[in-house]
C-alpha cells in the first residue's frame, strides 16, 4: 500500500476500535435502537452539506438500490447486533471479534484476489493473535454466548460489505456514499425509536457525548476514509483494519472501564501486528493494483 493508504489504515484502525467503547457508554442511558438511529441521523446530518458544496451526490443517481442494500449490510444490520450484543459482552471482546472480518473477505474475494502463501500465514497469523488476544474466553453475563454470536455476525456482514463497496460501488465519491447509506439508514430506524424516546433529564451527559462521537467521527469520518481506503487497497487490505481496531478497543476497555483482559494481550497484540504486515506485503503486481475511482 502507499503512503496515503497506510494513513487511512492507520486512521480507521483508530475510529472503529473507539465505537465500542462508546457504545458500552451511551447504552447505560439509551436503547440499543436510539443509540444506532441517532449515530446514524448526525453521520447523515454532518455529512449532507459537505457532498451538496461538493457536488458529488449525483452520482447516487440510479443507485440508490445499491445503495440501499449497503446501509442494510453496512449500518443497520451490524450497528444493530454489535450495539445489542454489546448488552452482554464487554466492548474489548466485540472489538476482538469483529476481527476476523479479514478472514471472510479474502474467502469471498478468492477469485479477484488469490491468496498467496504470504498472505494466506498473514491471515493466519492475524487470527492466531485474535485468538491469543481473547484468551478463548466468552465473558459476559448469561447471554454472553448469544452476544458474541450476534457481534460474529455482524462481522460477516461487514466483510459482505466491504466486498460489495470494490466490486460495485468504487466509483462512487466517499462522501456521496456514506451520505447515502446513513440517510436510508436513518429513514429506516427513525419510525422505532420515535415513540420510545427517553426522558431527556433520565440521560446523563456522558451518554449524549459518546452518542455524539458515534455519528460524527466512528460513523461520518470512519466511513468516508474507509470507502477511500477501500478504492485506494482494495478490500482485503482494507478489512485487515479490523485486525487493528481491536487492540484500540482493549486498550479503552481496560484503561477507561475497567474491564478484564486475559494475560495473552501482548502476545496477541504481536501476532496482530505481524499478520498486518505480511497480509499487505505486495506480492504480485496485478493483484496489487488499486481498485479505479471515478
Amino acid at each position: 500500500m502507499n503512503r496515503r493508504a497506510w494513513l487511512l489504515f492507520v486512521l480507521v484502525s483508530v475510529l472503529w476500535g473507539i465505537p465500542y467503547f462508546l457504545i458500552k457508554i451511551a447504552i447505560d442511558d439509551l436503547s440499543p435502537m436510539l443509540v444506532v438511529a441517532g449515530r446514524c441521523a448526525i453521520g447523515a446530518a454532518a455529512l449532507i452539506p459537505v457532498a451538496a458544496l461538493r457536488g458529488t451526490l449525483t452520482a447516487l443517481r440510479g443507485r440508490m438500490r445499491l445503495v440501499a442494500g449497503l446501509a442494510a449490510v453496512h449500518i443497520v444490520g451490524p450497528f444493530l447486533l454489535i450495539t445489542y450484543g454489546e448488552t452482554h459482552i464487554s466492548s474489548s471482546l466485540t472489538g476482538i471479534l469483529i476481527a476476523i472480518e479479514p478472514v471472510v473477505i479474502a474467502l469471498l474475494m478468492a477469485n479477484s484476489e488469490p491468496i498467496t502463501g504470504i498472505r494466506t500465514v498473514g491471515l493466519v497469523t492475524g487470527f492466531a493473535g485474535v485468538v491469543v488476544l481473547v484468551g478463548l474466553d466468552v465473558s459476559g453475563d448469561r447471554w454472553g454466548l448469544l452476544g458474541a454470536a450476534m457481534v460474529l455476525l455482524a462481522a460477516l456482514s461487514y466483510a459482505y460489505a466491504t466486498r460489495m463497496v470494490q466490486q460495485r460501488l468504487s466509483d462512487v465519491p466517499p462522501d456521496a456514499l456514506t451520505v447515502g447509506t446513513t440517510t436510508v439508514s436513518t429513514l429506516v430506524l427513525t419510525p422505532f425509536v420515535l415513540f420510545r424516546l427517553p426522558d431527556a433529564g433520565a440521560v446523563g451527559v456522558d451518554s449524549w457525548l459518546a452518542l455524539a462521537g458515534l455519528g460524527l467521527l466512528c460513523t461520518a469520518l470512519a466511513m468516508l476514509a474507509f470507502y477511500r481506503l477501500i478504492a485506494l487497497a482494495g478490500s482485503n487490505r482494507a478489512g485487515l483494519v479490523t485486525y487493528v481496531n481491536p487492540v484500540v478497543a482493549v486498550l479503552l476497555g481496560v484503561v477507561l472501564l475497567r474491564e478484564p483482559v486475559g494475560v495473552g494481550t501482548a502476545a496477541g497484540f504481536l501476532l496482530i501486528v505481524t499478520g498486518c504486515w505480511l497480509s499487505t506485503r505486495p506480492v504480485r503486481a496485478r493483484a496489487e493494483e488499486p481498485v479505479p475511482v471515478g
